[in-house]
């Protein structure tokens, strides 16, 4: 072996190594660049704690042909390992698809980034983030996206960065910055945000009805420590970055550009001012093919679907803004503060536990609530999270929704993030798990879509769960509120966009809430960003809009139903003693199951000694009730019971007084006189009335069969007497009469 490959200036050597640290309000980022991973175009490492995530940047050096779009891939990967913990089924100890969280890290660090690419590139990026290891306190997303702009920053990819983001919460009245989890869990607001030095670009928040002017100034805030961060990476940038590779950007010839603008500007004009969504697209498609046809007579040599493709759709872009910023006017007609025709049904499914549909426009959003025991909970083991959820809501996206033909592969990372929005703007209205101990499932089917479909979700969810009969506190709704913005810096901000201004606008800030605060928001940006000024415009907007929303809400159901549905299941809560729950379930759960089968219930039993029984009928219920409190009773000197005979012994007899509970009765004890023989009072199998006597400190019961009220009358005693003084008188049998305890156990 050569001894001399493992000294430590051989190792220097083979790990180079550059590290950057700064503190942000005691907490602090430490910047490493190596060449772990040396053929990326860019990679570095970050550490907050004992979070340590890893982020690469390549780029393909030759662009993808016939692309009509920017190919930028963001991945987050989880890695089990990173917890110090062999996670996964009993069956697949690996990684395997992405969990609800790294999807959601994923896409928080692809909005920040991808408006600061040049969209006309056509050279693959790929930016990947591995989670190398992860402390309880630091979640790897804020980090992570750090990582992913200095490795983009360092690197030869065209980039128009830095960006960073920071985590802001709100707890007892106080802002905290990248708050630890358990920080989290009980904060008023959870928000992270990113952005350049001086643009936010990129919100994510859930929040417990905080009103609008407290979230701005929670994202100015925060603002603050993200200009830190951006100025921290440009001074590691300007020592390490490598010079940026000129790559080809689509473009089209003047020539072409010209032709458009001089023949088919107005056409355009036309084709996009159409109130119907269906109408719009079938005119725009008529102009595009004529459009396409002249541009490739006009210039054979270079014409190209792309870059001719990219023309109509800037054009597309310009006439909106325009005709939005200098005249106010939208394609379907509406002011910009104008909410599309609100409609909304409850009820509409048979068998459902509750249901709605809602439609505001062409969006519409079927939604359905489903109530299942404590016991359905889901299950979440991993990497960043492990906890139970007892409220899920999914979001569904059908092709039909907007008329295409398209596989269905089960939800992607858009129905996962939307899904995820609504579910959070529902959160805090829902009642705690003391109070209404069920799993609820809510599923969003959008239908038809055209703009703000996961807002829809929210007002269609909240109608189900007040139609199902679930005691939320009150409504919930929101819109996606747009924006247009041109190069003087003039801008409108638009209310419930949809098709043409999603698409070709400059925002999507979805914010979601109730009359009294605001519970969820998520914005992305096409452009650089947008300024506080801006912000605060559209949370004042959005607000007006969410009144108006709930306003028509409350006229379709205003509030939650007094009674469940027939068709719900019901759940009884009881408590027994902890030390019982060994006793209910029976060696190798004989005695639970038994009871289920017997009675078709579900029984959940949690280890402070709540048992959960869910039944959907009530002579179901009423018999697991029974037997369960059968089964776990606490029997004390003085209680009444009945009791089966079990074995009949020569100084008594044992009953059976409950499951795997037995008292004995002795001979003493069976009659208010002298009973010669056991079995002239009792017989196995007899069931009777005993009450207990005592308790002993070894645990065994003690029963009384002539001490039970009413069991025998006057007439019944003076006649047994009698017997016995006349068996006494002929001689009868007296055998010996055996003290003491001498039950088998």
């Amino acid at each position: 072996m050569n001894d001399h490959l493992f000294s430590g200036d051989s190792f220097k050597n083979i790990v180079s190594t550059k590290k950057y640290s700064r503190s942000l309000d005691g907490k602090e980022f430490i910047i490493e660049l190596n060449n772990w991973a040396e053929q990326a175009s860019g990679s570095v490492l970050v550490r907050l704690g004992d979070t340590l995530v890893l982020a690469t940047a390549v780029m393909n050096p030759n662009p993808r042909e016939g692309m009509d779009y920017f190919p930028l891939s963001v991945e987050y990967e989880e890695k089990f390992y990173a917890t110090g913990k062999i996670l996964g089924s009993r069956f697949i100890k690996r990684e395997t698809r992405p969990s609800e969280e790294a999807i959601l890290a994923g896409r928080f660090i692809d909005r920040s980034i991808r408006p600061r690419f040049d969209h006309r590139m056509r050279n693959e990026v790929q930016i990947v983030v591995t989670v190398l290891s992860i402390d309880d306190q630091n979640d790897p997303d804020v980090p992570g996206l750090l990582a992913a702009s200095l490795a983009l920053g360092i690197s030869n990819i065209p980039w128009n960065g830095p960006i960073a983001g920071i985590r802001v919460g709100i707890n007892e009245g106080k802002m905290i910055l990248n708050p630890a989890t358990n920080e989290r869990n009980s904060a008023t607001l959870d928000m992270i945000v990113s952005g350049t030095g001086d643009r936010i670009n990129m919100i994510e928040a859930g929040a417990n009805e905080i009103p609008e002017e407290t979230f701005a100034e929670a994202v100015e805030w925060g603002f603050n420590f993200i200009k830190e961060l951006i100025n921290f990476q440009q001074d590691i940038i300007k020592e390490n970055g490598l010079k940026k590779t000129e790559v080809p950007l689509l473009e089209a010839p003047a020539e072409l550009q010209n032709l458009l603008k001089e023949k088919f500007w107005d056409k355009i004009e036309s084709a996009v001012y159409q109130r119907d969504k269906k109408d719009m697209h079938s005119a725009l498609a008529v102009v595009k093919e004529e459009w396409l046809k002249s541009a490739s007579e006009a210039n054979p040599d270079s014409f190209k679907k792309g870059p001719v493709d990219l023309i109509f759709d800037k054009a597309v872009d310009e006439i909106v803004h325009k005709k939005i910023i200098e005249k106010g006017e939208r394609p379907d007609g509406r002011k910009p503060d104008e909410l599309r025709e609100l409609k909304a049904e409850v009820g509409i499914l048979p068998r459902v536990h509750g249901s709605a549909i809602f439609m505001r426009g062409q969006t519409h959003a079927l939604a359905t609530l489903t109530l299942g025991a404590p016991g359905d909970e889901q299950i979440i083991e991993g990497m960043e999270v492990r906890t139970k959820k007892k409220f899920l809501l999914h979001y569904n996206f059908p092709p039909y929704s907007v008329g295409e033909v398209k596989p269905m592969r089960g939800p992607g990372r858009r129905e996962i993030g939307h899904g995820a929005l609504a579910g959070k703007a529902l959160l805090p209205l829902l009642p705690n798990g003391e109070d209404f101990p069920y799993t609820m499932r809510v599923v969003s089917e959008i239908l038809s879509s055209n703009g703000s479909s996961s807002m829809a979700s929210v007002c269609g969810a909240s109608l189900a769960l007040m139609d199902a009969g679930v005691p939320i506190k009150k409504h919930a709704a929101g819109a996606a509120m747009g924006l247009m913005l041109n190069k003087k810096g003039e801008y409108k901000v638009l209310t419930d966009i949809q098709g043409p201004e999603d698409h070709h606008g400059d925002m999507d800030f979805k914010v979601a809430g109730t009359r009294d605060g605001i519970t969820a928001v998520q914005m992305d940006v096409k452009i650089e960003g947008i300024t506080h000024v801006m912000l605060r415009d559209t949370l004042k907007q959005s607000l007006k809009a969410r009144l108006e929303i709930l306003n028509f809400m409350e006229s379709v159901l205003d509030k939650p139903r007094p009674e469940l549905s027939p068709w719900a299941p019901r759940v009884t809560t009881l408590k027994i003693n902890p030390e019982k729950i060994g006793a209910l379930i029976g060696p190798g759960g004989k005695m639970i199951n038994g009871i289920i089968a017997e009675t078709g219930v579900q029984i959940d039993i949690n280890d402070d000694g709540t048992v959960f029984v869910t039944s959907v009928t009530k002579e179901g219920m009423e018999k697991a009730l029974a037997l369960i409190k059968q089964t776990t009773r606490e029997l004390k000197a003085g209680d009444l019971l009945e009791g089966r005979v079990t074995r009949i012994l020569d100084f008594g007899a044992m009953v059976e007084v409950g499951p795997r509970q037995d008292g004995l009765i002795h001979i003493s004890e069976l009659a208010p006189w002298r009973v010669e023989r056991v079995t002239d009072i009792l017989n196995i199998g007899d069931v009777v009335p005993v009450k207990i006597k005592n308790i002993d400190e070894q645990g065994r019961v003690n029963l009384s069969l002539k001490d039970v009220p009413g069991k025998y009358s006057e007439e019944d005693i003076e006649k047994g007497r009698a017997e016995s003084r006349q068996n006494n008188d002929l001689g009868g049998p007296r055998g010996p009469r055996r003290g003491g305890d001498h039950r088998r156990r």
